[in-house]
């Protein structure tokens, strides 16, 4: 199984945390980041292969993570020179991708299952399976409806219920196939398109834990949280589910050029450094 991890944004919401350290790298607890621990669920998820789509601060993403197989994971790259939205790092290294695929954000603590999430995409037959999650909104005020200058109905402070993406996403090339690359191509653009082509994508709806560290007060949340919500992010560090991955100390900075390449040859990246 193979997944695309989204880590080329600049974290405008996130600052100042993100100025000088790429979203996905920011810590969470005493020793974990966001990115390594998403590389760890993946891994004893059953995923043998990644390609982080980078932009902003990349040269960092690449130092921390290397080849991946601190984490039994073999990493390759595809550089982001201009902001291509959402879903347009995939146009320029579909052709290199296996026909069905997990695609996600780099920057979400969740324990969703992610080979859960690729098995029901390749079951719907959809282009597109989206993770979706439960939310409620409270409105303080009492709602109402009018109609031609009279009120026709009335609700004191009703709730709302809907569900979002989680940033977590199955995807199958086809999805891809009309579109240019280079080009930048929004999840909003392609989930209209899909809607307009009535080739709807598929609901994969999750109500575990999930948290989208997007805002400051997201990311203290996190920190705040993480010793409750350790073991059921990285379930496999006291299981022994993901042989040796839970052993293995904190990644440092990595700088292991040569080895780095050879890796990173074998995972088919290209040497200007294009995704595999």
């Amino acid at each position: 199984m193979h997944a695309v991890i989204l880590a080329g944004g600049k974290g405008v919401r996130l600052r100042p945390y993100t100025t000088a350290l790429p979203k996905p790298l920011v810590p969470i607890g005493d020793q974990h980041a966001i990115l390594e621990i998403v590389m760890r669920q993946l891994a004893a998820a059953g995923f043998k292969t990644v390609t982080l789509a980078i932009g902003h601060l990349g040269h960092i993403i690449r130092a921390y993570v290397g080849n991946g197989s601190q984490w039994g994971l073999r990493v390759g790259y595809a550089v982001e020179d201009s902001p291509l939205g959402t879903m347009g790092p995939l146009l320029t290294m579909q052709d290199r991708l296996p026909e069905h695929f997990l695609v996600m954000n780099g920057d979400i603590l969740t324990d969703l299952d992610f080979s859960g999430v690729l098995k029901h995409h390749e079951a719907s037959g959809a282009p597109l399976t989206i993770a979706t999650y439960a939310r409620q909104v409270k409105i303080d005020f009492g709602v109402l409806t009018t109609e031609s200058g009279s009120i026709t109905g009335f609700q004191e402070k009703p709730s709302i219920d809907y569900r979002v993406s989680m940033g977590v996403y199955g995807v199958s090339r086809s999805a891809l196939a009309k579109y240019t690359p280079g080009l930048p191509l929004g999840f909003d653009e392609l989930v209209l398109d899909l809607l307009a082509a009535r080739t709807p994508p598929s609901s994969y709806d999750f109500d575990g834990y999930w948290l989208d560290i997007g805002r400051p007060d997201d990311y203290d949340r996190a920190n705040a949280e993480f010793s409750t919500i350790r073991p059921i992010l990285m379930p496999f560090e006291s299981a022994g589910a993901t042989p040796g991955v839970a052993e293995l100390p904190v990644p440092a900075v990595r700088t292991a050029p040569d080895a780095q390449a050879a890796a990173e040859a074998t995972a088919g990246v290209e040497s200007d450094g294009r995704a595999a």
